[in-house]
């Protein structure tokens, strides 16, 4: 059975079946967003804030680490094409899970590691791969990464949006961005789109 959290796609295709939703917060959305841009079945990635207690937060709110949000992607995927358990895959290879509110040079809780699943399917398969990948010590130290019910996503600004397709060369995205879209050209290709 695969995830239920059924979101229509944008477009009136023919094909017009239900996508499922993932979200995921992995350090800075920049990153997060333009690796799932480059997956199979990965219909619509849109960056925004997750798990906070203030309503429709801004950039800027977000940023000083007290509003409780992350910095997070919402997925919305065909999972015929690309399973919810190979999007995690993904997602662990990324970036570092084993870091408490830190991504390289971003910290604060806003830049934590975490999966916010939308049904219990979904929880079972993240907290597998958790123990599958810390059992396998696949990382130096224990995966840290939080596993949540998905509460109000907040889509953030439109600048924020398709960032890494809309500014490549800007210092940020060569040094962090670039790394991670080419690390998952590399390991994942048989996932990548055509």
């Amino acid at each position: 059975m695969t995830p239920t959290a059924p979101v229509h796609a944008a477009d009136d295709t023919a094909d017009d079946k239900p996508l499922a939703k993932a979200t995921f917060a992995g350090g800075c959305f920049w990153c997060t967003e333009a690796v799932y841009k480059e997956i199979k079945g990965v219909k619509e990635v849109t960056s925004g804030y997750i798990g906070g207690q203030v309503k429709n937060p801004t950039y800027k709110q977000v940023c000083t680490g007290l509003t409780g949000h992350a910095e997070a992607v919402e997925i919305e995927y065909d999972p015929d094409l690309v399973p919810y358990e190979k999007l995690l895959e993904v997602f662990f290879a990324t970036h570092d899970p084993t870091t408490l509110n830190r991504q390289g040079a971003d910290a604060g809780t806003q830049y934590r590691s975490g999966v916010f699943y939308h049904d219990d399917e979904q929880k079972q398969i993240a907290e597998k791969v958790i123990d599958r990948l810390d059992a396998a010590k696949a990382f130096p130290q224990r995966i840290v990464t939080e596993v949540t019910e998905a509460s109000k996503f907040y889509p953030a600004e439109d600048y924020h949006q398709d960032y890494f397709e809309n500014n490549p060369f800007q210092p940020y995205c060569q040094a962090a961005v670039s790394p991670k879209v080419a690390k998952v050209r590399k390991v994942f290709k048989d996932l990548l789109k055509e």
